[in-house]
């Protein structure tokens, strides 16, 4: 670790080591969607689409249990260089579908499928533009979309009145850079750190999932514990945030009209 003191560092963006990107929410994103939601993180762009189906997977049936899952794509220019679409390409990378079931993951950690009842959530995940942090903030938008389609749900009288969400959850990234413990990587902090982490955690301070890797040297105990005090710090801030744009009412939600029956996909 440096010995300089983090408090005196700033990034290249003038940011602290502790310190958010500047962070948007906005909900009613789409006109058709049950629940939308444009997140940003600082350059990141991500477009999260709730889509409320009844009826849940065949695996599922006669369960008394709902399923919530997720799909994650880029579009080809959300980078700096044009990326084919994987539709085209005839097949799904192993980074979408890692991503893909992180979200999910994520998502079904807060919310209690059974009083969900026999109704299916998908969360349509869109990369617009990638500058670092695209999955935590996918995660992160993605919460607030599905609190909307649950809202939807029972404005629609598909979901019984009650508490379905048992928390929220959020996710940031972290990273050691020249040694300093940083919150919230953009990508050219992201492909220079020694060590990069992505955490995921609840409303209330519990951690659903933690990605860690050295990309350099190993990361000791210490440095560890220092990098998931700063991820708390951060997904403490984005829970706010989250709780801040549900309190507003934005215009442009669908009508709750009953919800056409489907063969809801599985998540893995």
């Amino acid at each position: 670790m440096t010995s300089q003191t983090p408090a005196a560092i700033t990034r290249a963006d003038g940011r602290a080591p502790d310190e958010l990107r500047p962070i948007r929410i906005t909900r009613g994103w789409l006109d058709s969607a049950e629940g939308s939601v444009l997140v940003e993180f600082g350059g990141t762009r991500v477009l999260c689409a709730a889509s409320f189906t009844a009826g849940v997977p065949r695996w599922r049936k006669g369960s008394g249990e709902g399923w919530v899952t997720a799909e994650y794509a880029m579009l080809p220019r959300a980078t700096s260089t044009r990326s084919d679409r994987e539709s085209v390409k005839g097949r799904i990378g192993g980074r979408t579908h890692e991503i893909s079931r992180l979200i999910g993951r994520s998502l079904r950690a807060v919310i209690d499928v059974a009083a969900l009842g026999e109704n299916t959530i998908v969360l349509d995940c869109d990369v617009l533009q990638a500058d670092g942090g695209t999955r935590t903030a996918a995660i992160t938008g993605a919460y607030v979309a599905l609190a909307d389609a649950v809202a939807w749900g029972q404005r629609a009288g598909h979901v019984k009145a009650g508490t379905v969400l048992r928390d929220s959850v959020a996710a940031v990234s972290v990273g050691i850079i020249d040694g300093v413990p940083m919150l919230d990587l953009p990508y050219v902090e992201d492909v220079r750190a020694e060590t990069d982490m992505n955490v995921v955690v609840t409303g209330s301070g519990s951690f659903v999932e933690v990605q860690g890797t050295a990309e350099g040297a190993p990361f000791d105990r210490a440095e560890l514990d220092t990098l998931l005090d700063l991820a708390l710090v951060g997904t403490s801030r984005l829970a706010r945030l989250q709780q801040d744009a549900l309190a507003a009412e934005p215009a442009g939600f669908p009508a709750a009209a009953p919800a056409a029956a489907s063969a809801p996909a599985a998540d893995a």
